[in-house]
């Protein structure tokens, strides 16, 4: 389900009360290969609920240049909403997701292996809340660049 900021807080609230152990991971998520596929379904493992954190278009184009994102924001969060692994999809436009963990509180927030725990800004956020930053590997030979280069020399 694509949620609003507001609509997640209150979506939040009710899944605490149930007890369920909150998973958030963050990305542009711009062409879902099977690496992500592999990636979320790992996160998903974790806990109960799975939230996909996904930057806007404007967040894309500064981390990753003025080519990026391919696939505009909308679409980007209904790919991810219609995956099994994903509960819950929020697009955000800042260019980190620290404001919005400090107010989910995820219990695990999930970043790749090509990642380490003093390189991820979210690090403190989540141990600040009582949560944890637990990294799941990236699968060799998937990233989103190199699929765009392969389509540019093609």
């Amino acid at each position: 389900m694509i949620l609003s900021q507001n609509e997640l807080a209150k979506t939040v609230l009710r899944l605490r009360k149930q007890n369920k152990k909150i998973v958030t991971t963050n990305g542009v998520f711009d062409i879902i290969h099977a690496g992500h596929i592999r990636y979320l379904a790992e996160a998903k493992k974790l806990g109960d609920v799975l939230i996909a954190l996904v930057n806007s278009d404007t967040s894309t184009k500064t981390l990753k240049g003025n080519d990026r994102p391919v696939n505009p924001e909308t679409d980007r969060a209904e790919v991810l909403d219609a995956l099994s692994s994903v509960d819950y999809v929020l697009v955000f436009s800042e260019l980190d997701p620290c404001a919005i963990l400090k107010q989910i509180k995820p219990d695990i927030h999930v970043k790749g292996g090509d990642y380490t725990l003093d390189k991820i800004l979210e690090n403190d956020v989540v141990e600040k809340s009582g949560g944890t930053v637990v990294l799941i590997p990236a699968s060799p030979g998937y990233a989103t660049t190199n699929i765009i280069r392969k389509i540019q020399q093609n």
